[in-house]
């Protein structure tokens, strides 16, 4: 019978040592999160809505599509919403979902739902007080030129990007030039 115990909880995740009473020594580290969300948003002029975020983990900015965890009972759609507006300035009118998958199961559960819309407004966004980060527009086929030739480094943007381009949820020989 395994044993678990929280070696480390935090504001966004938890660090869970799961053993066998037997083998104490023989351990693993998970890292519990609560799951996210993000939007491929597109605009009327048919970009791509960005944000350049200062990830400390790296010490470094990237360019990514607008994401963030869910809070308590929050549902993946809600925090979809909530995000795009907060972080870009855009309120998406509708959403569809395009994908889900699990961001790194090697060593964590946190599982990303991936919405898309082309169906925006403008607002104000409302960045919380740890953001540092600015909105990018680019053309999608700018966006598959910066995957190639790596100035797009996150993963959950290179995949979502990737699949709204295999599921035709953009016709390419409709960008804008």
């Amino acid at each position: 019978m395994k044993v678990s115990d929280v070696a480390y909880k935090g504001k966004v995740i938890s660090v869970v040592r799961t053993y066998e009473p037997e083998r104490p020594a023989a351990f693993f580290e998970m890292v519990r999160h609560p799951g996210s969300a993000a939007i491929v948003a597109v605009t009327e002029e048919n970009k791509v809505v960005l944000v350049n975020q200062l990830r400390e983990a790296i010490g470094k900015y990237v360019l990514e599509i607008p994401a963030g965890k869910l809070e308590p009972g929050e549902e993946p759609q809600t925090c979809a919403y909530r995000e795009l507006e907060e972080e870009t300035g855009y309120r998406a009118r509708s959403l569809e979902k395009l994908c889900e998958f699990f961001v790194t199961p090697g060593y964590s559960d946190e599982k990303i739902r991936i919405f898309c819309t082309q169906d925006l407004e403008r607002t104000k966004s409302r960045l919380e007080e740890d953001e540092i980060l600015s909105v990018v527009e680019v053309d999608i086929s700018e966006v598959l030129r910066m995957i190639d030739d790596g100035r797009i480094e996150d993963a959950k943007t290179i995949a979502s990007v990737l699949e709204f381009v295999r599921k035709k949820k953009w016709s390419l020989s409709s960008r804008s030039q």
